[in-house]
């Protein structure tokens, strides 16, 4: 039997393909019954007669009808609608009051614009949620961006950037935080990119070209925080304990050598195999020498010890959540919008763009995280849904407002053959976007980007 084949049908794999399709299925479905909602709703409000409440497009799989309205879900869940009568120029009209395009401008405004609202408030108030379920983020990600470690070879290494610099913007944005740098930086990957930095009290400038890094091609410089190793616990008898190394120790440097990294730890105790060893402590703002000679274990050097990263614990009340959460969203969508200008100007990779397999993706990997991490995947989704939708581009529910502004300001109606066209350029563009991000999401599948040869 081939290795290969037989892991992808093992039970393993089989339970991980299901997770995935259910929480794909569970997320997206979410989002589109809410967009929709918002549709309905507004719709019914105003007085529209509702035909249609669909969840999914094509073939109907199952449908109940309750008054003039057939509730259904169709085949191909990548999506929904809402059909309302006379919602077209095409639809038959009999000028009824209940038809769409009897009512005024402004009721169909609140028609269409109710669907990205209701996304946008899904994303507020999942996020509140995530919040106000507390979580322990790493301490350096809200800390000023102060390089700790350069890597070998990378693109910072070869700028000369070095410890302690500390950098100031990224391609002219500001950054005062490790996140706002790691978000700048991820959305740039193989570019040129200006930094400022300040180094012994001037500011120097440098230009590197970023690399791209995982299969979402994020961004990268090699560099990393200043992330100091934290005894996380200690095991009872063992070298470290008797040596007097506690939990919550932080481990500054090993025979004099800095430590800012984890994995700094693990090579400097591992290669001191037999050797004493002198480690600098920092214990409750004291500093402390304690000596330990690491046991050979296997190939490597061990003391019996457990380390990991300070961290910052935080759990808001359920007020303080929802005003974080509009920060955050708020954050979020700010970066959205320029990733999208980023695309136009080319200072965006178009690989960075996701499509329903990625998502697919990142739903399973979310879901065995757990409930939170899924709940968090969604309010991003639903509010990159809600403001792309308010994009003035025809075919979505922006474009839709933005005709009916021009033809506001034009003080008259579009003729079908116009709207028609428009409408038309509005699919090609969103055609060419779905066709993008599909293939995006196909060369990340290993075996299927094995059969492009332009991509080996």
């Amino acid at each position: 039997m081939v290795p290969g084949v037989r892991q992808a049908y093992s039970p393993g794999a089989r339970i991980e393909r299901v997770t995935t399709i259910l929480a794909f299925l569970f997320v997206l479905g979410v989002l589109v019954f809410v967009h929709e909602l918002g549709h309905f709703i507004a719709a019914r409000r105003i007085g529209v007669r509702v035909l249609t409440f669909s969840l999914g497009f094509g073939p109907k799989l199952v449908s109940t009808r309750r008054g003039d309205t057939e509730y259904a879900i169709s085949a191909i869940p990548l999506g929904g609608y809402v059909k309302m009568a006379g919602e077209s120029v095409d639809d038959p009209r009999s000028g009824a009051p209940d038809e769409f395009l009897s009512k005024t401008k402004w009721q169909r405004f609140q028609v269409l614009i109710m669907g990205p609202v209701m996304n946008l408030l899904l994303a507020v108030i999942v996020m509140a949620v995530v919040l106000a379920h507390g979580a322990e983020v790493p301490a350096y990600h809200d800390a000023a961006p102060v390089i700790g470690t350069v890597k070998s070879a990378s693109p910072a290494e070869k700028a000369g950037l070095r410890h302690g610099d500390r950098i100031l913007t990224v391609a002219g944005d500001p950054v005062a935080t490790w996140d706002n740098f790691d978000i700048e930086i991820g959305r740039r990957p193989n570019r040129d990119v200006d930094l400022t930095f300040m180094r012994d009290g001037q500011t120097q400038s440098a230009t590197l070209k970023s690399s791209a890094e995982g299969k979402y091609e994020v961004g990268d410089i090699g560099v990393e925080p200043d992330v100091t190793p934290m005894v996380a616990s200690v095991i009872k008898g063992d070298l470290a304990e008797k040596a007097g190394l506690k939990a919550r120790d932080l481990l500054l440097a090993v025979n004099g050598e800095l430590m800012t990294q984890p994995t700094q730890l693990t090579e400097a105790i591992s290669r001191n195999a037999g050797k004493r060893t002198d480690i600098l402590v920092r214990r409750s703002g004291d500093e402390m020498h304690i000596s330990v000679t690491p046991e050979k274990r296997g190939d490597r050097g061990m003391i019996g010890i457990y380390f990991g990263q300070q961290t910052t614990s935080y759990k808001p009340g359920p007020v303080e959540a929802i005003k974080l959460s509009f920060q955050r969203n708020y954050e979020m969508g700010g970066l959205i919008f320029k990733t999208l200008g980023g695309l136009f100007v080319g200072t965006t990779s178009p690989r960075q763009l996701m499509g329903p397999v990625a998502i697919a993706q990142l739903s399973g990997e979310s879901a065995a995280l757990g409930v939170i991490p899924l709940l968090m995947l969604m309010a991003s989704i639903s509010l990159n849904l809600g403001l792309l939708n308010l994009m003035p581009i025809p075919v979505l529910d922006g474009g839709h407002i933005a005709i009916m502004a021009l033809e506001g300001i034009a003080r008259r109606d579009f003729s079908a053959q116009v709207k028609e066209k428009m409408l038309l350029a509005g699919f090609v563009l969103i055609l060419l976007l779905m066709v993008t991000v599909i293939y995006n999401d196909l060369t990340r599948i290993s075996w299927i980007e094995r059969l492009m040869p332009w991509r080996n």
